[in-house]
């Protein structure tokens, strides 16, 4: 159950509104009403300000147990066992709204927005959203580990790059030991073959292209690229030499 906000600054309109939304986005999110629970989030996210240009350093401690990490997103999305944002709405001119209580909300709205998308099996917007969460608050756990299981997800040799990088990132947050800390390992480790696999499986396709795209131009000239040859020269480069057709 969602914990009420403790902070004063919660009593402004903007947030107070947007707290009631996503109390009825995780509402229907435990029923398993992940469209229902998407639109909720998105229009709290809707009632508060948008991000600056500089994400808002945050204020988890490093050192704390595990299981505290996201005590202060506490209301954050329920995990059930088993894309654009609407316009936002500006504050008032008149009221004083800390910024940092608005990023927190916007990371939280964010963070189940992208599990949301998660449950719904589309992992590049479930990216997105968790991305918009980071940038607000690039220590929160829960978005990161999101993150980077989507881009796991999605298999491609740039995402299973961004979330080595996430996991890698996820060791200098949780503390050790841990059994976050020990999947995390365990999870960077496993990603490291299918990081190596998938880039020569990208790299191999690319040069299938540029062959055929070379072919049809080589073509015209009684050529192909089966006429150069390519050898490495000992300086991260390649010599290219000609061979006539036999």
């Amino acid at each position: 159950m969602a914990d009420s906000p403790s902070d004063s600054n919660s009593n402004t309109p903007s947030l107070t509104t947007a707290n009631e939304l996503k109390a009825e986005g995780n509402d229907h999110f435990r029923q398993s009403r992940w469209t229902e629970a998407l639109a909720s989030y998105r229009t709290a996210l809707s009632h508060l300000p948008p991000q600056q240009r500089e994400p808002t350093p945050s204020t988890i401690p490093r050192d704390v147990p595990a299981e505290e990490l996201d005590k202060d997103k506490n209301d954050s999305v329920p995990e059930p066992t088993t894309d654009d944002h609407p316009p936002v709405e500006e504050p008032a001119p008149n009221l004083i709204v800390d910024v940092d209580e608005h990023a927190k909300a916007r990371a939280i709205l964010n963070a189940n927005i992208g599990a949301c998308h998660t449950k719904m099996g589309d992992h590049k917007l479930a990216v997105e959203a968790c991305t918009q969460a980071l940038l607000d608050d690039p220590s929160y756990v829960k978005a990161r580990q999101r993150r980077a299981t989507s881009n796991m997800q999605i298999g491609s040799w740039s995402s299973l790059s961004s979330a080595q990088e996430d996991f890698t990132k996820l060791l200098g947050l949780l503390p050790s030991p841990s059994p976050q800390r020990t999947e995390a390992e365990r999870t960077l480790a496993s990603l490291k073959p299918r990081v190596e696999a998938a880039q020569k499986q990208e790299t191999a396709e690319m040069v299938d292209k540029l062959k055929g795209l070379g072919n049809s131009i080589l073509g015209r000239f009684g050529l192909s690229t089966d006429n150069f040859k390519f050898d490495p020269n000992g300086q991260g480069g390649y010599s290219v030499n000609f061979q006539p057709s036999k």
